[in-house]
């Protein structure tokens, strides 16, 4: 008899070829009736590092619940997690930015090397966001990722606290502003329980940016950690990716110039995390669509920040899911003209989603185009002697539009660490960061123990900070990272030297330097990458520019331009 396939997983379990694949299959618990089922993935990046992934595995039995239901037969599979939070100012950061390549890596070699019809994917901290993203739409089969949810604001006395705030209290206790035992009390307050960290920083950035692309059921990601109603979002999207298994639904139509000019729009307008820069660039990548990082000069300027989230703002993640969550954040763009119509993995379009949106009465998170929290967004992508491939600035958090100042040059974040934290930068210096890149790092580590001893300070508006590594999406000031191209790719940052006068000059969009970098090229040879061994020299090996996403994936990506583009130019 022959077998007409009918799924992915048949490869498999179809066909008398396959009985010792069968054999091994039922000693998982598969039966007869279940070879004929769709295998779906109950892809899970669960560990017990991190409050931000700790109770993915209790999320997974509900999605397995809704696969069932739908009629799929689920398999579970594990990725590695790098924390950001904790491996912040260690060797161990460098691991961050690799893992999400590793990430991505292995939910696809799982995933085709089972021959599998459908995934759900369970996410947590940073990087694992953007891995499941570009997974899935790498492999292009059908699923959908939900993150596990925001933890609870911690609280001490009445004020509501966060990681945020515990890195600038290191820097606060360092300039004697705090003793030890308040630190302490900060420490133990900042972090209740289960869930990612809770401000607009990059975890979620990223989760409302996989609902405005459609990757993630609208609204299902604003659910915080421990809410009760996390379960039924878990089976859900279980049941959901059933529907899109039987539809044939192809991720990669949800990534288009309008879905990544909407997520970028949603990045911005929400105060949110320079991260968002690089992941986008990556999942953009992954599905073959050409993307230029000048979309974020472009929207910042057309949509301004209209969240009052942390690091810049007063709230956290916790209370914009009470005011309404990202479908309140995205009606209000949308009756203001500023995002297009998409289609969305739930089957309904983007602005169907926006339809149904309930805004709490009187909250005070959320606000309108026409009364924005800031009058622009909340990037800028820089050029000019420092940048010739371009620079991100965060805008939320500070609010000069200028700088010059006195070039104070490290090799590395360590160096830079300790002369904050031992009182040796001063108002008007400009910090410089280098050899932190992708590929010098390697890993290109966030440096936000440094900007939040800087704010722990006092010193946030009076310095400057320029990097060819990157910053969390706590991290606030007057802060530009991605500086490309790196130092050790010959970047013109590896040629400043101490006492340099920097200028940076936001609506000219340029970071100069008064100094003859040409004369200073002749005869100089970049710092070679840090030689860490293994995985950190092979993702050294493979990296791209951080202009271009900083992935070890060989997608073609178009050349930067150092003057504002449209929107034909920015996606040609």
């Amino acid at each position: 008899m022959t077998h007409t396939p009918r799924k992915n997983s048949d490869a498999i379990t179809a066909g008398p070829a396959r009985a010792p694949a069968r054999a091994m299959l039922r000693a998982t618990g598969m039966q007869d009736s279940d070879f004929d089922k769709p295998m779906i993935g109950v892809i899970n990046t669960w560990t017990t590092v991190t409050p931000c992934n700790m109770h993915l595995d209790r999320l997974a039995e509900p999605v397995r619940e809704g696969v069932r239901e739908g009629g799929g037969h689920p398999v579970d599979f594990n990725t590695i997690v790098v924390s950001d939070g904790i491996s912040m100012g260690t060797q161990g950061m460098r691991a961050s930015l690799i893992s999400r390549e590793v990430i991505a890596d292995s939910i696809e070699l799982a995933v085709r090397g089972h021959s599998l019809d459908g995934v759900v994917i369970l996410v947590g901290c940073d990087k694992t966001i953007p891995a499941a993203a570009m997974a899935l739409v790498r492999m292009d089969i059908p699923g959908c990722i939900l993150y596990g949810g925001t933890i609870m604001p911690g609280r001490k006395g009445d004020q509501d606290l966060s990681i945020q705030d515990v890195f600038e209290a290191v820097g606060a206790h360092a300039c004697g502003a705090m003793d030890d035992k308040t630190l302490a009390e900060v420490e133990k307050a900042a972090c209740p329980g289960e869930g990612a960290c809770g401000g607009q920083f990059t975890a979620n950035t990223m989760a409302m940016i996989l609902s405005m692309l459609g990757l993630s059921p609208m609204g299902l990601n604003d659910i915080p950690a421990p809410h009760p109603d996390k379960t039924e979002a878990a089976r859900a999207c279980g049941r959901l990716t059933m529907s899109l298994v039987e539809a044939g639904s192809s991720p990669r139509r949800f990534i288009s110039p309008p879905s990544l000019k909407n997520a970028a729009i949603a990045a911005s307008a929400s105060g949110g995390s320079t991260n968002a820069i690089l992941h986008l660039a990556a999942i953009a990548a992954e599905a073959g669509v050409p993307f230029s990082i000048d979309i974020f000069d472009e929207v910042s300027a057309s949509a301004p920040v209209i969240t009052d989230l942390k690091p810049g703002g007063r709230f956290l993640a916790h209370h914009m899911f009470l005011a309404g969550g990202t479908r309140v954040f995205g009606k209000k763009l949308m009756e203001a003209g500023r995002i297009a119509d998409t289609p969305t993995v739930t089957g309904k379009s983007l602005f169907e989603e926006f339809a149904e949106a309930e805004e709490a009465p009187n909250q005070r998170v959320i606000y309108s185009v026409d009364n924005p929290v800031k009058p622009d967004g909340g990037f800028r992508v820089l050029y000019g002697d420092l940048a010739p491939e371009g620079g991100v600035l965060k805008l939320s958090g500070h609010s000069r539009s200028e700088f010059e100042g006195t070039a104070r040059v490290f090799e590395c974040e360590e160096d830079a660490f300790q002369a904050v934290e031992s009182n040796q930068i001063k108002a008007g210096d400009v910090v410089i960061i280098r050899c932190e890149g992708p590929q010098g790092g390697p890993g290109m580590r966030e440096m936000l123990g440094v900007t939040a001893a800087l704010v722990g300070q006092g010193l946030s508006e009076d310095v400057a900070l320029i990097t060819d590594g990157r910053f969390s999406g706590a991290s606030k000031g007057f802060v530009i990272g991605h500086v490309s191209p790196e130092a050790t790719a010959g970047g013109p940052i590896g040629l400043i030297r101490e006492g340099d006068t920097i200028r940076i000059n936001v609506s000219d969009r340029r970071i100069d330097i008064d100094a003859d970098l040409d004369a200073r090229r002749e005869g100089w040879t970049p710092p070679a990458p840090n030689q860490m061994g293994g995985v950190f020299d092979k993702f050294s090996r493979l990296v791209s520019s951080a202009s271009k996403g900083a992935t070890t994936s060989q997608a073609p990506a178009p050349q930067q331009s150092s003057q504002p583009a449209s929107d034909q130019e920015i996606f040609a």
